[in-house]
């Protein structure tokens, strides 16, 4: 129907629906012909019809989607039918100095009954006819929380029939709600029985719709939902949904993230920002997967210029556009193309800029990639090091935080050992510096480049099969963001040689990432297979946050922890440095792998590997 029409006949529906008002209210103050037939029941009628059409067109009453009426749009309907009354009294007062008010009590009670049933009665049609046919092959779904949130959602539902969902029934752990409806969709029970209402009720889609339940126990109702096969998604802040800022098109998906069940930690905004606020940062590896996110995290804090180091300018043209959609006016960003290697182009930027403090991010990670090219770990993850850290000494950096790894703790592989030699040359510089060296050691990150999540992610949308290397193989996981945060924190945290090591939870079998991202794809194992590659070169079934004599209970922060790592000797370290790069391969990798685990004394270098 177009809009002319549709004008057209409410116009007509509403002049008739005041006119009848108005005469029975009149016919019920007094059912003579006299009254009935009176110049005064002429001159209401006009009135009431002129006063009601303006005053509908003011609150919108020709303009709003009557199929998805409201509370809202009953209440605009209430202004202008009441406000037309008023004016019908005045006119009365005004002509015979007396005011019908039962004739008008009656013909405004009709009148709202009359024009908000013409208004609702499209949508009961549409809701109890149109709705059942247009939802014959929607998704049958089940809403966990069956509070203000799943009220909206089921809500938003019935008026979005092209969203593919039919609601079911609910689930709520609030025994007092169990057995009542909500928008006509019954609470079934509590979370402990989700399994079995989904196969009872054949539910082929769940949303969780609990936004101020705690991450632990979201993320153990979601390997719950995810377990019984059926789709599992979120919702958005519950904020949004009521602001109608989203839809419940906006349902999110669950992410892997949401497995871990890791509770955000606060942060001393107050410490951070006295490091960060009005400071010059420079970040290395800040087109990486960590040394983005600390872009992103250090641009809250204002920050008065942001170097944006890498080597890659692909990566550091993304970053540096996204940071200028986000920063302040007063921040500068400065993109850097340069490579760490480079010592020269390192000093003089460190020169030139003056940071007050430095990220160090740039790193060769990936294990099995540098056990085939160990001279390139050597020079990047080691004399890379090298060089941001003695340009930072001396050019007076204040903070200088390096951003290490897991891998670095008894490391058997050249990237692992690369590392923790850089933690010792960080450590060593801290003994005779001003600047307040540390290093911030935590193990993988969800979703970065070299993680497995997108391997698999991969693998799954070409239909499997997903490998992984070994059914025992652990790793610590937390997300990108997390980790970026708790990096910032620790640097606010140093006095000079610390190692921080970040509280990564309890370790996580590939096996079963690998599980859960088949089922969130949507999958079950039979679809799509996991086959075992056998672990690579280099590569630890378990890996390890700290060996037993670094290990130190005590937090200095939330998730935060001080290793008691010790590095070696000046004289061995710069040893070591003036003989790597003249190394052959295997020499090399002995060397490294036998310096980082302590098997190493003064010069002659004696090596038990």
């Amino acid at each position: 129907m177009t809009i002319k029409k549709r004008l057209t006949m409410l116009v007509f529906v509403d002049s008739f629906i005041v006119l009848f008002s108005i005469y029975i209210g009149y016919f019920m103050l007094s059912p003579t012909p006299a009254l009935i037939y009176s110049k005064m029941l002429f001159v209401s009628a006009i009135t009431i019809q002129l006063a009601h059409h303006f005053f509908a067109w003011r609150y919108g009453l020709y303009r709003k989607a009557w199929t998805y009426a409201s509370i809202g749009e009953l209440k605009s309907i209430f202004k202008a039918v009441t406000l037309t009354i008023i004016v019908v009294a005045l006119v009365h007062l005004a002509i015979k100095q007396d005011i019908y008010v039962r004739a008008l009590a009656i013909t405004w009670m009709l009148h709202i009954l009359l024009i908000g049933g013409s208004r609702l009665s499209w949508r009961l049609y549409r809701d109890t006819f149109l709705h059942n046919e247009d939802t014959s092959e929607a998704k049958r779904t089940m809403i966990v929380g069956a509070g203000q949130a799943g009220s909206v959602i089921v809500r938003q539902i019935s008026q979005n029939p092209d969203c593919g969902m039919r609601p079911v029934l609910f689930i709520d752990d609030d025994e007092k709600k169990h057995g009542l409806e909500l928008f006509g969709v019954k609470i079934a029970g509590d979370t402990k029985h989700i399994p079995e209402f989904v196969k009872d009720n054949r539910i082929e889609k769940i949303i969780i719709a609990i936004p101020s339940m705690g991450k632990q126990e979201m993320a153990e109702l979601v390997k719950t939902c995810v377990a019984t096969g059926a789709r599992t998604q979120t919702i958005p802040r519950i904020e949004d949904l009521m602001t109608g800022k989203v839809s419940v098109s906006d349902i999110q998906d669950v992410k892997i993230e949401d497995l871990l069940g890791r509770e955000e930690v606060k942060l001393d905004m107050e410490a951070i920002a006295s490091k960060l606020t009005d400071k010059t940062i420079l970040i290395t590896g800040a087109g990486g997967s960590i040394g983005s996110e600390i872009c992103r995290q250090v641009n809250r804090f204002t920050p008065k210029k942001i170097i944006l180091l890498g080597h890659g300018e692909n990566s550091i043209y993304l970053i540096e556009r996204e940071l200028h959609e986000k920063v302040a006016s007063t921040t500068e960003i400065v993109p850097v193309i340069a490579d760490v290697k480079d010592r020269q182009r390192i000093f003089d930027i460190v020169s030139e800029h003056s940071p007050d403090v430095i990220y160090h991010a740039a790193a060769h990670k990936h294990v099995p990639l540098m056990e085939a090219n160990p001279m390139e770990a050597v020079k990047n993850n080691i004399f890379g090091t090298k060089n941001v850290a003695e340009a930072a000494r001396m050019f007076g950096v204040p903070y200088f935080v390096l951003v290490s790894t897991d891998k670095a703790v008894n490391p058997p592989n050249v990237m692992g050992a690369t590392k923790r030699f850089a933690e010792m040359i960080v450590q060593n510089l801290a003994k005779k510096s001003d600047t307040k060296f540390a290093a911030v050691r935590f193990g993988n990150v969800l979703g970065s480049r070299g993680s497995v999540v997108p391997l698999f992610k991969k693998q799954i949308a070409a239909g499997g099969p997903v490998t992984v290397t070994d059914p025992k193989m652990t790793r610590y996981f937390m997300t990108i963001p997390e980790a970026s945060r708790l990096v910032i924190q620790a640097g606010t945290l140093a006095n000079g040689g610390e190692v921080f090591v970040l509280d990564m939870g309890e370790p996580v079998k590939i096996v079963d990432l690998a599980k859960n991202l088949i089922r969130l794809s949507g999958y079950c194992e039979n679809e799509i297979k996991i086959e075992y590659s056998g672990i690579r070169p280099g590569e630890k079934l378990f890996e390890e946050l700290l060996n037993e004599s670094e290990r130190q209970s005590d937090y200095v922060f939330p998730k935060i922890y001080v290793g008691k790592a010790t590095p070696i000797t000046e004289t061995e370290q710069q040893y070591v440095l003036d003989k790597l790069l003249d190394m052959g391969t295997e020499e090399l990798r002995d060397t490294l792998v036998g310096l980082a685990n302590r098997k190493v004394v003064e010069p002659p270098l004696k090596l038990t590997v």
